[in-house]
């Protein structure tokens, strides 16, 4: 773990501010005993340089383990699939759950694009579902509704429904997957951002059809990139790594009577996820942690209002990101000088941004304040980033159907998420809620 930062407290000004590195909302952390390390040397000393090997199954057995134990003890047989990326899991899962081209797909608005752009490769259709107040997932009532307004308007149910456990944070997973039964559609569930947290004891990914995680450079825990597919059985998970390895027939020579995907896990980054595992339940520990403290040290910050699991035993969230409201009429430094200018550098920390735009302004966007925080913590080295912009709101999916309350679009305008990874230490915390006060204007 990298050295405790200096608490605004003890005299954090201007000049020592060079010294001060940048605190990320989730970096990745190696084991300490360098497991990653040790596999990946393995790997290159036999020569294992491909997207299979003994690193990879050994890693999804690892994950098998992980995934099938209960909290009371209990296990189950869930089977799992490494890919290249979580994005490669969902597609797949669609293409299980019979998805093809023309059929509808229920999706929650609220999460990442990998969400729902899959569903687009496939030629199908999304229909977006808003959000509940509590988890900020899907909701329920207006889940059921899109089913049945679907069925009206197409004469056919939707295909699949893919539920998102947005910022590790439990959806109603005993609810929706009620309202799936009822209507026979197989559930996906996207657990890319909920590694490790669990619904009334159990993981998440493995209520469902079909279970995605992720192992993105900022997940729980990392691969580099890569991700997973949970399935239920063995049948399932072989028919997936058909598909994953370009759908080949079992013929002495080249056949294929399916078109298949290049979505195999390397035998390289497989390794740095066995390294990984060894880390994962100190990364969830630490992230709720971090979270703890987030909630007693900003619980008297006016206008600040920190996003927690509902008050139910069942609700067991990893907190990937610590998530945050501020009030619209919170006033912040700088806030007269928000959306002045585009990015040109990093969005999310993810990456840089290749698609340049003349204006910064969109017709829905963050509220100023929160803008204008967003650039007040990086002048001090600390990342903070807008929450997930809905889907139905986004170009690319203008005019596609949506199911809504507006509870989505209410928490994009005022939402923002704070650094929680394996790097951030106790002092840190302090240092960024302290500059959130710092930001506030009296």
């Amino acid at each position: 773990m990298r050295e405790s930062s200096l608490l605004s407290s003890k005299g954090i000004t201007n000049t020592n501010m060079e010294e001060r590195k940048t605190i990320y909302l989730c970096l990745a952390h190696m084991s300490e005993e360098g497991w990653e390390q040790k596999y990946v040397k393995e790997a290159f000393d036999t020569n294992w340089v491909v997207p299979m090997g003994p690193n990879v199954n050994a890693f999804e057995q690892d994950l098998q383990n992980f995934v099938n134990h209960h909290t009371d003890g209990s296990e189950l047989d869930r089977k799992v699939v490494c890919l290249s990326a979580g994005t490669a899991a969902v597609h797949l899962a669609l293409i299980g759950c019979g998805v093809k081209a023309g059929d509808e797909v229920l999706v929650q608005s609220f999460t990442f694009c990998a969400s729902s752009h899959p569903i687009t490769y496939l030629g199908a259709k999304p229909v977006f579902v808003g959000s509940e107040k509590e988890t900020w997932n899907m909701d329920p009532v207006l889940l059921e509704q899109a089913i049945l307004d679907r069925k009206e308007k197409t004469g056919r149910y939707p295909k699949a429904i893919v539920p998102v456990a947005l910022y590790g944070m439990p959806y109603r997973i005993d609810e929706i997957c009620a309202i799936a039964d009822k209507y026979g559609i197989p559930v996906v569930e996207d657990a890319a951002e909920g590694m490790g947290s669990r619904f009334n004891g159990q993981v998440l990914g493995t209520f469902g059809k079909f279970g995605v995680l992720s192992f993105n450079g900022n997940k729980m825990i990392t691969t580099s990139g890569g991700g997973a597919l949970i399935c239920r059985d063995a049948k399932e998970a072989n028919d997936m790594m058909w598909y994953a390895t370009q759908a080949r027939d079992a013929y002495p020579y080249y056949q294929h009577s399916a078109i298949g995907y290049n979505y195999r896990m390397s035998n390289i980054c497989a390794g740095i996820g066995r390294g990984q595992m060894t880390v994962l339940n100190d990364h969830i520990a630490h992230h709720k942690h971090v979270q703890a403290l987030y909630k007693e040290l900003l619980k008297e910050v006016p206008g600040v209002h920190l996003h927690d699991q509902p008050n139910d035993k069942k609700f067991d969230a990893n907190f990937w990101l610590c998530a945050a409201t501020l009030d619209p009429e919170v006033k912040i430094i700088g806030q007269e000088n928000a959306y002045k200018e585009v990015i040109k550098t990093a969005v999310g920390g993810a990456a840089g941004v290749i698609h340049a735009v003349d204006s910064a302004t969109t017709d829905c966007q963050p509220n100023d304040n929160i803008e204008a925080l967003r650039v007040y913590m990086l002048s001090k080295k600390i990342e903070a980033r807008p929450v997930w912009k809905p889907m139905h709101k986004q170009p690319v999916y203008e005019g596609s159907p949506v199911y809504t309350n507006g509870v989505e679009e209410d928490i994009f305008k005022k939402g923002f998420c704070l650094p929680a990874g394996p790097w951030v230490t106790d002092e840190d915390v302090q240092y960024i809620v302290d500059t959130i006060k710092e930001a506030i204007l009296k």
